[in-house]
């Protein structure tokens, strides 16, 4: 099962209303549960073998017209193709430090090297460090911290210059 099926299977679910739903093979396991009683979106709980390196960033390339804008907090189009997107390469919560009591992993305006750690993602208990796959100066952090992210989620804006 790859990770496009366990995002439809979790759309799925929680489109269906049902309260938990598990699916097990030989190799996978996988817990869904919605209605969590702190909000009302749905929790999802998975636990599978998760790969350890972060999937590689390619820079996006330069659309003819702009895309329109999803949210209204984003950058000029123009000024966000100079940048590359880091995303989440699984399902989690995201943690910006390594423990409360420690600084973030990287500020606005750092610079950074490939394999530096940006974030932890915590899935099922497991805390997986987020390491650059590029070099450059943070631009933006795109999630709040101990914020539930999704795969293939913008995590970090890079400016490669």
């Amino acid at each position: 099962m790859d990770i496009k099926e366990i995002q439809s299977l979790i759309k799925f679910v929680a489109k269906s209303g049902a309260s938990e739903v598990k699916l097990e093979t030989d190799d996978i396991k996988i817990t869904i549960r919605t209605g969590s009683l702190a909000s009302n979106e749905p929790t999802y709980v998975q636990s599978i073998p998760l790969p350890q390196a972060p999937i590689a960033q390619a820079p996006a390339a330069p659309a003819e017209a702009p895309p329109a804008p999803t949210a209204p907090a984003q950058e000029k189009s123009e000024d966000k193709d100079k940048y590359i997107t880091i995303k989440s390469p699984i399902i989690g919560t995201f943690y910006r430090k390594p423990s409360p009591d420690k600084p973030a992993f990287v500020e606005v305006g750092d610079t950074i090297a490939a394999g530096d750690v940006l974030c932890v993602i915590e899935a099922m208990k497991l805390f997986n460090d987020i390491e650059s796959e590029v070099s450059g100066t943070i631009v933006k952090v795109l999630v709040d911290d101990s914020s539930p992210v999704e795969f293939d989620q913008p995590l970090f804006l890079v400016d490669p210059s």
